[in-house]
């Protein structure tokens, strides 16, 4: 979908849609582009990348959004089963657009209390897209919501980019601020409302507001504080993979650790894939040639509820 089409139906300009939403396109799904289905699908090039059977799977953990194959499920098992993971136990892990930096926490943990886990499979879908009502300009700031698949493997061992810490962190305060109000037990669906569904912020300028106090903040806390446990400072990275969100924010969290914009890559081609934005962006930047071994890597995001998440990777050993 491009800029030009997003603006007609938005009824925006294009050059709003380009410069101040920084959006010259983004994927939309096909027919058969289902959440779980497109995060089982990376999941299998995960796996090849890593030369890793699926059997040796021990655990998968589906971070597929909320808006999913089926409304009520886990999507989780059907990740494992699509790939062969039989042996691995699975569960659902959301968080919104955190959930990857969520999920590698998570992973971080289990590794460290269970011995016997070797490997995780971190993989999910996304196309928040679909609730997206481009003449509500109240949802402005979601127009670039898209649709993909993103999967990573976490092993015990082994050449790759090495988790070094994470920390999260949520305002509460931001807790109703966008939902799809109809289709639960508030609002169930009926005849009369099935138009409503759709991602609505209940009260725009309070969140504006709200947001404007603490985005910027939030996103300094967490990602000093993951490099502050590594035991580094903004100043040794190498590359900040951030999700998709306005030029001016995205510049804004550069300026504000002190790093310049080839640090970073941005997603105007992509839009916001939502949790696995953060995927992406390490997956292009080895593309381009942007990391290497040695490279220290921070990853950051954050989602509506309202949560920050950052973590911080080295690159280790022969990686492909």
């Amino acid at each position: 979908m491009t800029s030009g089409e997003i603006a007609a139906a938005s009824g925006l300009p294009e050059w709003v849609v380009r410069e101040k939403l920084g959006i010259e396109q983004k994927p939309i799904p096909g027919p058969q582009d289902h959440p779980a289905q497109m995060g089982a699908w990376a999941a299998q090039q995960a796996l090849a990348e890593a030369g890793l059977e699926a059997q040796a799977v021990d655990v998968v953990i589906s971070i597929t959004d909320e808006h999913k194959d089926y409304p009520v499920w886990s999507s989780a098992p059907f990740i494992a089963q699509q790939v062969g993971a039989s042996r691995a136990w699975a569960f659902d892990l959301n968080q919104k657009c955190a959930s990857f930096i969520s999920a590698l926490a998570v992973a971080e943990g289990l590794l460290a209390s269970q011995p016997e886990l070797r490997h995780i499979l971190v993989a999910g879908g996304y196309r928040n897209g679909d609730l997206i009502d481009y003449t509500d300009p109240a949802v402005r700031f979601m127009y670039d919501l898209a649709a993909g698949g993103g999967a990573a493997v976490l092993s015990r061992e082994g050449p790759g980019l090495r988790l070094l810490s994470s920390q999260l962190k949520t305002d509460a305060s931001l807790a109703t601020a966008v939902r799809v109000p109809v289709g639960g037990t508030v609002e169930p669906l009926n005849p009369h409302n099935l138009g409503a569904y759709r991602l609505r912020v209940a009260e725009p300028e309070q969140m504006k507001a709200r947001l404007e106090r603490v985005s910027l903040p939030g996103f300094l806390e967490v990602i000093q504080g993951a490099l502050a446990r590594a035991g580094y400072t903004a100043a040794d990275l190498d590359y900040l993979a951030l999700l998709h969100m306005k030029p001016s924010a995205h510049k804004a969290v550069l300026e504000g650790l002190g790093l310049a914009e080839e640090r970073s890559i941005y997603l105007s081609q992509y839009g916001h894939l939502g949790q696995l934005d953060p995927i992406l962006s390490v997956w292009l930047a080895r593309q381009a040639g942007r990391i290497g071994p040695g490279s220290l890597l921070a990853l950051a995001a954050a989602g509506v509820g309202y949560h920050w998440g950052a973590a911080v990777l080295r690159w280790e050993g022969r990686w492909n």
